[in-house]
């Protein structure tokens, strides 16, 4: 059982009084099918399931027909339907709302799961027609504790296969692997998540902007450079809404520069950053033992990992990643939370060996708590073991 904090969450939900509609939203690969079928089976009332996930888009009738097929099979009692990427059908939360009202109204018993995979696209869907008939559940790339309990990884394992329990089997054929999570993974995503259900003028500015965030990850860019790097006519403001995009779509980030002045912070230069390592891996042409061997790679390869464990595991929780720079000095990591600071440093050996920016960072912020990953600090292993709680304890 993975993603159990998850699992025993919405499993709680739903044996209650029916109160709200559950919604799982999470990039692909996440475990949200996963998790929907451990529910099924670990629940003992009527029940549906389908998918929207099928080659060609379906209208919101296909709603209709899936909320009958749950009412015929629950009459008089307590039951689930789940609809699985949703985001798909277009109006699909206009129809969700129509049916659920009307089971409102007639106190029907029917528990709703909704899961999609373009968490922007549900979100839009929830605030717009189904404002306080729901909770959001967020699902996040899967952790080393998790990769290491399903499939014995060790962390160096996880830092270049990264969090995709789907791509496992493939890692002792690593060009199948790389085809694996470049085909079925990034341009899915991007083909299907993004673009198809998107507004996007520049498909292939949307896509050179990806290739370059794994390029760079871990690099602090200003949307200047970048358009330099990529070559484009464009302006920064298509380019910070596309960096959006591929957030959303649990690609990549730009971390923003932790400032105490908020319009600094909406000014500041975006730190790139992968929330799966394995797109970084997939696409760098290094095998695992290359990457090992190679200090300047494998020291962004593991900053980056490191990185992306803070964004998935503060997703969705009252704690913010950010980074920080003054001048030349910099820090890795900041997490806020409340009134507590935590400056996070990450010597994987290949520069800043003196930690100047940390120390500047706590002359600066002296309530703040300092934290040293790799080297004589806290080990990698160590660190993707930890609860996100415990970094402030």
């Amino acid at each position: 059982m993975f993603k159990r904090p998850v699992f025993e969450t919405i499993l709680k939900r739903i044996k209650e009084k029916r109160l709200f509609i559950q919604v799982l939203a999470g990039p692909r690969q996440s475990g949200k099918t996963t998790l929907a079928l451990q529910i099924i089976d670990s629940l003992k009332m009527p029940m549906h399931y389908a998918t929207a996930d099928e080659p060609f888009l379906k209208d919101a009738s296909w709603i209709e027909q899936q909320w009958e097929v749950i009412r015929l099979r629950s009459t008089g009692k307590k039951g689930l339907l789940v609809l699985d990427e949703i985001q798909k059908i277009p109006g699909w939360s206009e129809v969700v709302k129509r049916f659920w009202d009307e089971d409102t109204r007639e106190k029907h018993q029917i528990q709703v799961l909704i899961l999609g995979s373009s968490p922007v696209l549900m979100q839009q869907g929830l605030t717009e027609s189904l404002a306080g008939r729901f909770e959001l559940i967020p699902v996040t790339h899967w952790s080393f504790k998790e990769m290491h309990q399903a499939f014995g990884f060790t962390w160096q394992q996880f830092v270049f296969f990264g969090g995709y329990p789907g791509s496992v089997p493939l890692i002792e054929n690593e060009q199948r692997w790389r085809n694996y999570v470049q085909d079925s993974l990034i341009e899915t995503t991007i083909s299907r998540d993004i673009l198809l259900l998107n507004r996007v003028d520049k498909p292939a500015l949307l896509r050179r902007l990806f290739e370059l965030g794994c390029r760079y990850s871990g690099q602090i860019f200003s949307y200047q450079k970048m358009l330099g790097q990529l070559q484009d006519a464009g302006n920064t403001t298509t380019l910070a809404h596309y960096l959006n995009l591929l957030s959303n779509a649990g690609l990549l980030t730009g971390l923003a520069k932790f400032t105490t002045k908020i319009h600094r912070q909406r000014a500041s230069s975006p730190k790139l950053l992968v929330l799966n390592t394995a797109l970084m891996s997939a696409s760098s042409g290094f095998s695992f033992d290359e990457a090992r061997q190679n200090p300047e790679f494998w020291g962004r390869l593991v900053e980056s990992a490191v990185g992306a464990s803070l964004f998935n595991a503060t997703y969705g929780k009252d704690i913010k990643l950010w980074y920080w720079q003054q001048g030349n000095f910099e820090v890795d990591f900041v997490l806020t939370t409340k009134d507590k600071i935590l400056g996070i440093e990450v010597k994987s050996g290949r520069r800043r060996e003196k930690l100047l920016g940390l120390k500047l960072f706590s002359k600066q912020f002296p309530e703040s708590k300092k934290l040293l990953i790799g080297a004589e600090g806290l080990s990698f292993e160590e660190f993707f073991n930890l609860d996100i709680e415990q970094l402030f304890s």
